[in-house]
């Protein structure tokens, strides 16, 4: 396999996985190509590469910074705009861990808290609110190893993981 071959290759899969996981097709494919291509990218060359258009390259571009996997960055002498995915694989895995830590589960719990809150007294609502609680505890199992992931150094978390796959 050439080169540019697996190079797209591996952008059409990112894009294509990173909707099981909630997550654009394009943003993911934007940053794919910054990941594989190392060095900064225009949003004219992010364009050109992807076929996409200028609204869509900018709108995916500024995502991914919010997301803080990719950085502008300016060159000298240039007056255009740069970007540089950070290629640091435990960064990003911490980086994307807490965006979906902010963005879903503390949402859940917040709204979980507030429907266990039942002020009727039936067997039916202790039941819903029993199970809302059961959810409520579950979910902030889920917050709390999340939280633990983005705290956490590498070696720390492989370790701990390692020990509860014993």
């Amino acid at each position: 396999m050439q080169l540019s071959e697996a190079k797209e290759k591996y952008i059409q899969t990112w894009g294509t996985l990173a909707t099981n996981w909630g997550i654009n097709r394009t943003m993911a494919q934007v940053h794919a190509l910054l990941l594989a291509e190392g060095k900064p990218l225009s949003t004219d060359e992010v364009m050109e590469m992807l076929s996409i258009s200028r609204g869509n390259a900018n709108m995916n571009l500024r995502n991914l910074m919010d997301w803080g996997l990719v950085r502008k960055e300016l060159m000298k002498g240039d007056r255009k705009e740069y970007f540089f995915a950070e290629r640091d694989m435990w960064y990003l895995f911490k980086q994307l861990v807490k965006e979906r830590k902010k963005r879903e589960i503390e949402p859940v719990l917040s709204s979980i808290s507030e429907l266990k809150n039942i002020d009727e007294n039936t067997e039916e609502a202790q039941r819903f609110s029993a199970l809302m609680g059961e959810m409520e505890n579950v979910t902030g199992k889920v917050f709390n190893i999340m939280d633990l992931a983005i705290k956490s150094d590498d070696h720390w978390l492989v370790g701990k993981i390692t020990n509860l796959l014993k």
